[in-house]
């Protein structure tokens, strides 16, 4: 039988390893997310892990496995359900009943203060989830969620077919917690009540995380503010001749490379925008919302409230691969000005060289000539030493002998030397 391969069971228990809290209203849910606030996925996690224990020891409860990023123990009368993320981890209690007074903050001392202070984080999300019956009269639910939320801002919903009447108003109480409630219709399952507890929580934690790019992309804006009008006036010289070209070039490489290290520095945040924003909007398709009471849903407010700061940090992210884009094409216009115009220094240099050339080719005709007259000098007094003996016996007269032998030497030392010439080409 074929072997299986190695990760086939790790990857299949992956997909149950966050199975949904399985609750029964009445019961109340807190949540936290914390996140290092700097290279929170390159965090040492064994910190992380040292946190959670310090909890479960608290409390008594089992360890989780060396390496394991989820866990769930019990805590008390809680359900600790704790996961660790690519930048954050969660830490979710789930307690049978509520409190008579609503989102008590004497019910999130489940996590001790003390505590949360020691976490190797800061908090990017606190939660208190109240679920309750869904009453025959509606008109209680209406009272209720007068009294609990604000209601410039509160969303509030039909979800998952009528099952539940959700609702919350993402503002911070005084006790730090973001309020939601959760009103179950009776005979909703456990399942289904804890899916829509899970949701609300993402929601919220998502949402913290993706908004995390808007300040960034607000940081990015003043720095893109400065360099837009230094690129603006380096682009608009390019074909100013009167300005030195790589001179020019020089400054817009030092503009370029500034635009690639913000690119750098911010395309993970950028990134994770992105894929936040779309878990918000899935978590949120997902409870198939109505309109309860002619309230706004959770999908129209973050339409209204949440989409303008997430276009705001894709605006900044396209402005500002357009920036490195504009700063890429007006180096090659620059670079092809530099290369033309030295091309043309390189041509008045050749040409240089071949008049330095022709002129040395004139002066070698001329060395060789003089060579030549220098040479038969010098020959014809040799020979008219070596010959003169004969003549006077034939009695020549040594001018006359001379006479003889210039037009000849001069002959053969001119095709002695036009030999050689020959030769060297």
């Amino acid at each position: 039988m074929t072997q299986d391969h190695p990760l086939r069971y790790a990857l299949v228990n992956e997909l149950h390893a966050r199975p949904f809290p399985a609750l029964e209203a009445p019961c109340h849910a807190l949540y936290f997310a914390f996140k290092e606030p700097v290279d929170a996925h390159n965090r040492d996690r064994a910190k992380d892990r040292a946190h959670l224990l310090a909890l479960l020891d608290r409390n008594g409860a089992a360890h989780p496995p060396e390496g394991a990023t989820h866990h769930a123990a019990k805590i008390g009368r809680y359900d600790l359900k704790w996961e660790s993320h690519t930048e954050f981890v969660t830490y979710s209690a789930f307690g049978p009943g509520v409190a008579a007074r609503a989102f008590d903050p004497g019910e999130g001392a489940t996590f001790p203060a003390d505590w949360i202070a020691k976490a190797p984080g800061k908090i990017v999300a606190a939660i208190m989830i109240r679920v309750e019956p869904l009453p025959d009269d509606l008109s209680e639910v209406k009272a209720k969620l007068h009294d609990w939320f604000v209601a410039e801002s509160l969303a509030c919903s039909w979800v998952l077919d009528e099952a539940a009447v959700i609702a919350g108003d993402f503002q911070i109480d005084p006790a730090g917690f973001m309020r939601f409630a959760v009103f179950a219709r009776p005979g909703t399952g456990e399942r289904r009540i804890g899916r829509i507890v899970q949701r609300l929580s993402e929601i919220e934690t998502y949402r913290a995380m993706s908004m995390l790019g808007l300040g960034r992309a607000r940081q990015l804006g003043a720095k893109l503010n400065a360099l837009d009008p230094q690129l603006s006036d380096l682009v608009a010289t390019i074909s100013d001749k009167g300005r030195d070209a790589e001179e020019t070039l020089h400054k817009l490489l030092n503009i370029s490379a500034d635009l690639e290290s913000l690119a750098v520095a911010h395309s993970f945040r950028f990134g994770a925008t992105g894929a936040y924003e779309a878990l918000v909007n899935q978590r949120i398709e997902v409870l198939r919302e109505a309109r309860f009471n002619g309230r706004q849903t959770f999908g129209e407010f973050m339409m209204r409230r949440y989409d303008p700061a997430m276009r705001t940090v894709k605006s900044s992210e396209r402005r500002l691969e357009q920036m490195a884009e504009r700063a890429e094409r007006a180096g090659e216009l620059l670079r092809t000005r530099v290369d033309v115009e030295r091309q043309a220094q390189n041509q008045k240099l050749l040409e240089s060289m071949d008049r330095r050339a022709d002129l040395a080719l004139r002066l070698q005709h001329t060395v060789e000539g003089l060579s030549v007259v220098a040479i038969s000098y010098y020959a014809v007094s040799l020979f008219t030493y070596l010959l003169l003996p004969f003549a006077e016996l034939l009695h020549w007269p040594k001018s006359v002998l001379t006479a003889v032998l210039v037009p000849v030497v001069a002959g053969c030392v001119w095709l002695m030397v036009r030999r050689i010439r020959k030769s060297f080409h």
